[in-house]
């Protein structure tokens, strides 16, 4: 398995380092290359969210060890060992604690879909919307936006992150 555990910003939105919830920070190269692999699928690429939770229990199960009911994260061998299509997961919750202050590096928050992110800065109450499909880039913001597809895309996000935020400050155990 090759992977980094996050990329960096180069002044993309005006940003350096690694902190924040746009897709230059948070997307990561993967590369397995396992023996149970069959060769029609060795060298191909997948598009499904996978996540750093993801890394202990596949590589638990590539070596026979029982994976803990309470460990999070999914075996990605499910990806390329079925032929079966995986139901997989199609979202995740991001978070970010503030590193010495909110001025320094604040605290970021996010829902993330393949086509729309959203994003939530607690520290300054301050919300943001994309369009990942048409505006990959992050470059322009819907949140203000009066389209009502947008809109209302804003509120299912919404709903839908406060749900997972309530769920990842329980003890309750999800994978998604």
């Amino acid at each position: 398995i090759f992977t980094t555990d996050n990329g960096n910003f180069h002044a993309e939105h005006g940003l350096a380092d690694k902190w924040y919830p746009h897709q230059e920070s948070i997307r990561v190269p993967l590369i397995i290359h396992d023996p149970r692999m069959a060769d029609s699928v060795k060298g191909s690429t997948k598009d499904e969210f996978t996540l750093n939770i993801d890394l202990a229990p596949t590589i638990l199960r590539a070596a026979g060890i029982p994976v803990p009911d309470k460990m999070h994260g999914r075996d990605m061998s499910e990806l390329y060992l079925s032929s079966d299509r995986t139901d997989w997961r199609n979202e995740f919750f991001y978070e970010h604690p503030i590193i010495s202050s909110k001025n320094y590096v604040p605290a970021s928050e996010a829902l993330v879909r393949k086509d729309y992110k959203y994003m939530y800065w607690p520290n300054f109450q301050y919300e943001q919307l994309f369009d990942l499909t048409e505006d990959p880039g992050e470059i322009n913001d819907l949140f203000q936006s009066e389209i009502p597809e947008h809109k209302a895309k804003l509120e299912e996000m919404r709903k839908r992150f406060n749900e997972l935020k309530q769920i990842v400050k329980s003890d309750e155990l999800v994978t998604l």
